[in-house]
């Protein structure tokens, strides 16, 4: 499904042509889109990043497209010392003093900046994969989304549209239900039967 088709079945679903509404249909998928990137961790959409600290600075910049982490590294020859994810208080609280060494937790401070613990004492290599923020099907024309989770971009996009027009509350319960699903039936496929190998134990395999 491309954007031309998605937009025409949102106006058909909703049985409404009037300008205005038309004009905000680009805000309503975008506003799906981001709400099933906030609830689904899809494989497909990581990527791979690395940047260099600087000595004696706690502060690592964050990619421009990044939504979440997957994993953090620090590379020193050759070899890989995974980060954990700390909250922000704990970075605080533990290495507020200053103290200095190797990189051994990070934490996300806002959108733009990781604070690592301890601070750097030389530069380092780090290696992230993280998930990220793809265009959208507004500008793209066809994305992820809609080839492989049409009916969540679908329902989602059309609850929006409806809330918009100020639709009957028993249909809008009808559209959260059925985007609820499709949702469901994504992070189930997302997170569970299509989940790889990872050396994080906290991922799950659900029965196929």
């Amino acid at each position: 499904m491309n954007y031309t088709e998605l937009k025409t079945l949102i106006g058909q679903y909703l049985e409404c042509d009037e300008q205005t509404f038309n004009d905000n249909v680009d805000q309503f998928v975008q506003l799906c889109e981001d709400e099933i990137y906030r609830e689904v961790q899809l494989p497909d959409l990581r990527a791979l990043a690395t940047a260099n600290t600087n000595a004696n600075s706690r502060y690592l910049a964050i990619p421009g497209d990044f939504l979440s982490p997957y994993y953090m590294a620090v590379v020193v020859a050759g070899k890989y010392y995974p980060l954990l994810s700390k909250d922000e208080s704990f970075m605080r609280e533990v290495y507020g003093d200053g103290s200095t060494g190797q990189p051994r937790f990070f934490s996300q401070l806002d959108d733009v900046t990781f604070i690592l613990g301890p601070t750097p004492d030389d530069v380092y290599s780090v290696e992230m994969e993280y998930f990220y923020k793809p265009e959208s099907i507004v500008t793209a024309g066809t994305t992820w989304l809609s080839s492989k989770a049409e009916g969540a971009l679908l329902y989602g996009s059309i609850l929006h549209g409806y809330i918009y027009l100020k639709g009957d509350q028993d249909v809008i319960a009808a559209y959260k239900d059925k985007y609820a699903q499709a949702v469901a039936d994504l992070k189930l496929i997302a997170e569970g039967r299509d989940r790889k190998d990872s050396f994080r134990t906290s991922d799950k395999r659900l029965p196929v």
